[in-house]
Parts: structure tokens; C-alpha cells; sequence
């Protein structure tokens, strides 16, 4: 099915790519994002679903030193985010806090809560732990993977463990495993590697992968969901690395950013350079590998798993989230700085 988008719109002053569910904020529905200017002041916009789901509200609107290449907020503090950003020359990355009476005030400042310094060369990404409360991060550089300890109150970072990818794999991204807090995948530019927290080991990899993003089903054990150059979208059992349990056409360009629903199983958002969101309806069962190979050998029997397309933009989109708050909400950032909100409402009834 093909659409516009119905969704509400939001509009940042700058470019930008990044955009972040606030899972920590139980009382709204709400969004972070920060924008990409090389030579304006960069700024982070805290957004607000209103009550009546009729329009997106600035809820704090903050300067940001440079510009912003990766943001995710904490999954346990709402006022607490990662960002990773460049000067143009250089890289970093830190942990920011939003002063609590922000509402008020006249010009908040963000307070640095930590730097994570040990870096070198280009930075990619931080990530939270995303099931709950936890004293760990980890950011990802091209060559290395590091384990932090993140102590929000003496406002400190320390490297607990780091390694590095090897002289072949130039790494690009990650997603931490919402099942095992001691996995963690890394992407990059012909693999998916699988590594343990606990010795810093790779464990497993999925080879000749092209990979933008992969992202972990919140529901179900061991499923990871790529977005890959040329063949679209792949999701894997990870304990059967050699081969994807189903595959997605993807987009007709590049697909970008891929997600999971946070609640429903089997709804998958994709994002990609062909300026389109696709919304998926493709449930797993890990238990029962007869099932997908019926399905391949059947493609005439089962239902588009493409539910709608969202094709009402004017530039790519890089940026997807869900709200875990309304897992029926998502939001999408497309890069001339454009947010939009959407409801998948009406196609959970047809499920």
C-alpha cells in the first residue's frame, strides 16, 4: 500500500539525522532530536506528542556545541542523553543532563555530565542498555569497542574494557542485545559481528552483510533485523548466522535505519535515501524453520508484508523511532530537519 503522510509535522531550523524515543518519560509521548549544521549553532529540540495527539510541542529547546552525528536518551533518566558530534575536524562524544526547571527558565544550558574522551578517530554511535536500568555504555569507533562506567552522580565516565574490531573490519554502528546484557552486535561495512561484554570476545559474526543499521527484536529472543545496501532489509536467527530466517525488498534506494516495535510482533519501520518510511508486518518463529522454508517455497501464499509507505518527503530519512510509551506511534527525521509524527492505528486492526 502507498501513502502521503497524515502524520504532524515538526520543523527544525537545520539539517539533521538522528532522532530518539524517550522511553524514560511515562507520562508523554515524547522525542529528542538535535540537528547537523557545520557552521550555525546546533540545537536539540525536546518534543512533545499533546495530549489530544493533535500536534507536536517544543518542550525545551537547547544550544548544542557542534553537530550532532548520533543521539539517544537515557533509557531510565528522561532528562539524560548521548550525543556524538564533530567539529568538522574532530570527533566526540558525551553524556548531557537537561537542567531540571528548563520550563523555566529563560536560556537553559545543557550540563555536561561526562565526556567520553578515550576515542581517536571518527566516533559512530553510544549505546544504552535498552531494558532497564544499567551503569554501563558503550560507544563504537571505527576500529574499537568500548565498555564504560557511567556514574551520573560524581558526573564521571571511566573506560572499564575496550577492544578492537581487527585490522579488517572498519566498524560503523551496534545495537545491544534488550535480552542479554552482556551482548552486543557491532555492524560494519561486510559483517555483523557478535561480541560478549564479559571478555570482550567476538562470539559470532554474520558474513558478507553490507549493513547501515541492525536492531534487536524487544519481544523475542535472538532476533536481529538488518538494513543492507542492495537487498534491502534481512531478519536472523543469531544462533544461525549463515543464512536470514526472511528477507524484506526494502527500498528502492539505500535502506538506511531499520526498527523494531517495542510491543507488537513482527512491525518493522525502515527509512532509506529514497525519501520513504516502510511499515512491515513480518512475525518470526526462531522454534520452527519449516514454517520460513515453506514460505519461500510459497511466495504466492502469503500476504505483502509491506503494510503501508510513507512517501511524503522531500529528502532522505535516517532518523526512526518508536514511541515505547504509544508503541502504536512512531516518529521519522528526515534530513532537511523535518519530524514527523504517525499513528499505525489503523493497521493494527487488520492484523
Amino acid at each position: 500500500m502507498q501513502g502521503g503522510s497524515s502524520g504532524i509535522g515538526y520543523g527544525l531550523k537545520y539539517q539533521a539525522r538522528c532522532i530518539s524515543d524517550v522511553k524514560a518519560d511515562t507520562d508523554h509521548t515524547s522525542f529528542i532530536t538535535g540537528t547537523l549544521s557545520l557552521r550555525e549553532e546546533n540545537e536539540v529540540h525536546l518534543i512533545r506528542l499533546s495530549s489530544g495527539g493533535t500536534e507536536l510541542i517544543c518542550e525545551g529547546l537547547f544550544s548544542h556545541p557542534n553537530e550532532i552525528w548520533d543521539l539517544a536518551s537515557c533509557p531510565f533518566d528522561q532528562r539524560i542523553f548521548s550525543t556524538v558530534f564533530s567539529t568538522g575536524e574532530s570527533y566526540g562524544a558525551a553524556i548531557w543532563q537537561i537542567p531540571e526547571l528548563y520550563g523555566q527558565l529563560n536560556s537553559p544550558q545543557l550540563e555536561r555530565i561526562a565526556s567520553l574522551d578515550a576515542h581517536v578517530g571518527k566516533i559512530n554511535c553510544v549505546l544504552w542498555w535498552p531494558s532497564g536500568r544499567h551503569d554501563k555504555l558503550i560507544s563504537i569507533d571505527d576500529e574499537n569497542l568500548f565498555l564504560w562506567a557511567l556514574d551520573c552522580s560524581k558526573k564521571a565516565a571511566q573506560v572499564q574494557s575496550k577492544q578492537s574490531s581487527g585490522m579488517l573490519h572498519y566498524l560503523s554502528g551496534g545495537a545491544w542485545d534488550p535480552h542479554d546484557i552482556n551482548a552486543v552486535a557491532t555492524t560494519c561495512e561486510s559483517s555483523v559481528q557478535f561480541w560478549d561484554l564479559r571478555t570482550m570476545k567476538k562470539t559470532n559474526a554474520i558474513e558478507h552483510a553490507h549493513i547501515h543499521n541492525a536492531n534487536y527484536d524487544m519481544k523475542k529472543n535472538h532476533i536481529l533485523v538488518t538494513a543492507e545496501d542492495e537487498s534491502g532489509i534481512h531478519i536472523w536467527d543469531t544462533r544461525k548466522p549463515k543464512s536470514p530466517i526472511q528477507e524484506l525488498p526494502g527500498h528502492t534506494h539505500w535502506t538506511w535505519a531499520v526498527t523494531c516495535n517495542p510491543e507488537y510482533d513482527g512491525l518493522i519501520l525502515s527509512a532509506g535515501t529514497d525519501s520513504t518510511v516502510n511499515l512491515w508486518m513480518a512475525p518470526t518463529s526462531v522454534e520452527d524453520e519449516a514454517i520460513t522454508e515453506s514460505i519461500a517455497e510459497s511466495p504466492a501464499q502469503q500476504a505483502d508484508p509491506l503494510l503501508n509507505s510513507y512517501s511524503d518527503y522531500e529528502d532522505s530519512v535516517y532518523g526512526l523511532a518508536w514511541s515505547s510509551r504509544e508503541p502504536w506511534i512512531f516518529a521519522s527525521l528526515s534530513y532537511d530537519g523535518r519530524v514527523v509524527v504517525e499513528s499505525i492505528k489503523p493497521f493494527l486492526s487488520r492484523k
